[in-house]
C-alpha cells in the first residue's frame, strides 16, 4: 500500500469513528485495539484525535480496524468518485429521481459557498465511467446525505437502495420534503419543507443543520476552512 493511500485509509477510519460514535466511545472503541490516547491535540474533533491515534499503528492494525468497520482497504482516496478524489470540501450525496437532475443540481451549486461538494449523480459521472461503480464510490466516501423526496422518489429502487446505504453507515440524513414524505426507515425523521423557498434557502438551512449535529460539525468546520485556505469555494 502506498504511503498516500494509508493516509487516506487512516483519514476514512477518522470519518467513520467520527461519525458512528460519541467521544465516550470513540475512546473504548480505540482502547480496545489496544491504542493509547495521543499527545499534544488539542482540537475538541473525534475525526482530528481518532486520525492523531492512528497515524502511528502497524499497517496491519489499521487494515484489521477499517475491517471491523466495514471500510474496504482499497476504498481510499484513489477509489473516491471522481469529483471527490482531489478535494478536502465536505461531501454530500444528493439523492433524487432523474427527472429532477435539474433541481439537484442548483441544490449542489448554492451549497458549494458553504465548503460542502455535492455529489449528483447525472451531474458527475464522467461518461467514461461505470455509473453504478461510481454511485457507490459515492455513498461510501459520502460524510453526509441529503434525500430529495419529490414526487416519485419513494417508488425509484435506486434512490430507496441509496436511503438503504446511507441508513445502514450510520451517516447523518437530511430528507427535504418537495412533495413527498419520507419512507421506510427515515420515515420518523422530521423533513425539512420545501414551501416557498428556494435553493439558497434550502442550503442554509442544511448548512445550519451539519453545523449544529455532533456528527458533521468537525469535518464540516475542517472543511470550511481548508476550503478557505485552498480557495476551493467556486467564485
Amino acid at each position: 500500500m502506498k504511503v498516500s493511500e494509508r493516509l487516506a485509509l487512516v483519514d476514512k477510519i477518522g470519518r467513520e469513528l467520527q461519525t458512528r460514535f460519541t467521544f465516550g466511545e470513540r475512546d473504548d472503541y480505540l482502547t480496545a485495539w489496544g491504542i493509547a490516547r495521543p499527545e499534544n491535540v488539542g482540537v475538541n474533533s473525534k475525526w482530528v484525535y481518532s486520525r492523531a491515534a492512528l497515524a502511528p499503528q502497524p499497517l496491519s492494525k489499521v487494515i484489521e480496524i477499517a475491517g471491523d468497520l466495514g471500510i474496504d482497504a482499497a476504498g481510499t482516496e484513489s477509489n473516491a468518485p471522481a469529483n471527490w478524489r482531489d478535494t478536502k470540501l465536505f461531501r454530500l450525496f444528493i439523492s433524487h429521481i432523474s427527472q429532477e437532475k435539474v433541481k439537484a443540481t442548483r441544490l449542489k451549486e448554492c451549497l458549494a459557498t458553504y465548503g460542502i461538494s455535492g455529489f449528483v449523480a447525472h451531474d458527475d459521472i464522467h461518461p467514461t465511467l461505470e455509473w453504478q461503480d461510481e454511485i457507490t464510490r459515492a455513498l461510501f466516501h459520502m460524510d453526509a446525505f441529503i434525500a430529495m423526496h419529490t414526487r416519485g422518489f419513494s417508488a425509484s429502487t435506486w434512490t430507496q437502495q441509496e436511503v438503504g446505504f446511507a441508513v445502514a453507515r450510520g451517516v447523518k440524513i437530511v430528507s427535504l420534503r418537495m412533495g413527498e414524505d419520507p419512507t421506510g426507515f427515515i420515515g420518523r425523521r422530521q423533513a425539512l419543507p420545501r414551501l416557498q423557498k428556494r435553493a439558497e434557502d434550502i442550503a442554509k438551512e442544511v448548512h445550519e443543520l451539519l453545523s449544529e449535529d455532533p456528527r458533521t460539525k468537525d469535518r464540516l468546520a475542517s472543511a470550511k476552512t481548508s476550503a478557505i485556505d485552498d480557495d476551493e469555494i467556486p467564485f
